[in-house]
Order: C-alpha cells, then sequence, then structure tokens
C-alpha cells in the first residue's frame, strides 16, 4: 500500500465530528463553486461533486438548495480561499486552508492560535513543498476486481486504489487517488463506467511525517483543534505521525 493509504489510516475519525461544522464546509464549498461556474449541476462538476458529498454527510437536501440559492443572490458575499503555513509546537508542520470573506479576520485569527499555542505562522511556501496534493474519490465496491479497476484507470492518472469498510454505512467502498490536476478525467472515467461516485474531493498528504511522543501529540493536538473549530477554516493538514 502507498501513502494514501497509510496517511488515511492513521487519520483521526474525530476530525470534522461535529455535524453543524460539516455542513458549514459543504455550503461554503457549494457558494463558491456556484459563484464560479453557475448553479447547474449538469454543467458545474464541481457542484454536482459537491452535491453528492452533502448527500453522504446526510446534509438536508433544503440546506444544499439554500446554499445554492445563496450563491446566486446579488447579497451574497464572496468566499476567497486562503492558505496559511506554518510550525505548531515541535517543529511539526502545518497547513491551513480556509474560505473567508474577510481576509483581516481570518489571519488575524490563525496567526493568534499558533502564537498561543507555541507555533509560528509562516511565509507562503514555507511548508506547502512538504505536501503532495491530491484529488480523491470514494465508490462503492461491488463486485470490482481491484487490480483489472486499477490497470483501467492508470491511464487517467490514479496512482492508488484500495478498499475500505465504511461503518458507518456497512459498506465496502473504493478509495481512489490521483495527482490533484487529473480530478475532471477521472471523475468523467468513473461516470462513463456507469460508478456512483459516494463522495469525492482534494487533499495534501504529507511527503514524510515526524515521530512524537504521546505528550508533544497532546501539544499539537491542541493547535490543530483549535484551528479546525474556526468558522473560516475548510481543513487542516499536519506532518505529525498519528500511530494507529
Amino acid at each position: 500500500m502507498g501513502r494514501a493509504f497509510e496517511y488515511r489510516k492513521a487519520r483521526k475519525m474525530k476530525r470534522w465530528s461535529s455535524m453543524a461544522k460539516i455542513f458549514t464546509r459543504i455550503t461554503k464549498d457549494i457558494i463558491m463553486a456556484v459563484k464560479e461556474s453557475g448553479p447547474s449541476p449538469d454543467a458545474n462538476s464541481r457542484l454536482k461533486a459537491l452535491m453528492q458529498n452533502a448527500r453522504d454527510a446526510n446534509m438536508p437536501k433544503d440546506n444544499v438548495e439554500r446554499a445554492i440559492k445563496r450563491a446566486v443572490s446579488k447579497d451574497q458575499a464572496d468566499y476567497k480561499e486562503m492558505v496559511y503555513e506554518g510550525y505548531g509546537p515541535h517543529g511539526i508542520a502545518i497547513l491551513v486552508e480556509t474560505a473567508t470573506d474577510n481576509g483581516t479576520r481570518t489571519v488575524g485569527n490563525v496567526r493568534s492560535y499558533f502564537n498561543k499555542y507555541n507555533g509560528s505562522l509562516g511565509t507562503s511556501g514555507s511548508v506547502e513543498f512538504m505536501f503532495d496534493r491530491k484529488c480523491s474519490f470514494k465508490i462503492p465496491k461491488g463486485s470490482i476486481d481491484i487490480e483489472e479497476f486499477e490497470l483501467e484507470l492508470i491511464d487517467f492518472g490514479v496512482e492508488e486504489l484500495f478498499a475500505e469498510h465504511d461503518e458507518e454505512k456497512n459498506l465496502e467502498t473504493l478509495c481512489i487517488y490521483a495527482p490533484f490536476s487529473d480530478y475532471g478525467s477521472i471523475t468523467k472515467a468513473l461516470e462513463e463506467r456507469g460508478l456512483e461516485i459516494l463522495t469525492s474531493g482534494f487533499e495534501r498528504i504529507p511527503m514524510d511525517t515526524k515521530n512524537v511522543t504521546a505528550e508533544q501529540q497532546a501539544d499539537v493536538e491542541k493547535l490543530l483543534e483549535k484551528l479546525e473549530e474556526d468558522e473560516d477554516v475548510q481543513a487542516v493538514y499536519h506532518t505529525m505521525n498519528l500511530p494507529e
């Protein structure tokens, strides 16, 4: 198995455990997708994927429809995607993705979290090179032969494919990882094969991780949790090795 498999296996499932936070993240993503490419999922592949993600997260259909209506309203502020980079305690690199309508507020909050928890906010590019940006997909496994299916998708850019049991849905799934730039081609390949895409999106996978003690991990976790609680933060990535 490759790095994507190990990374996914090690991630702490308590992340984003709040349903309200998940819905807020998806709502912002929907608003940005609609403002960029319009409100029709048939003509906006990113919006279509986000609507699938919303269903997988059990987000009510009314919430999705309200988000689309908000996006086309002249009163809805534009969200801008901003990435912040820095180091947490014990030299752990941290990358923070945000969606904000007030960059001054967001950078001020993020800087204050780093300072409070013995970290330091860095400059653009200071840690981003430590992460590979990937697109990811999850589909039902069904009767798919993994080895044959992987060979089929290699030409579309797929780098890693592995099975995973979705405990919440009691469903065997396949997780697919590929370079960020191949998102569109893989989406098309899956749709042409009539395969249901349960979720899709983008992740940053650390190219190397750093081992820490349990006490050091607790120090880093305090910063990560504070960042993830912020309403402007969409995702947080780090280079701390998370033992099983």
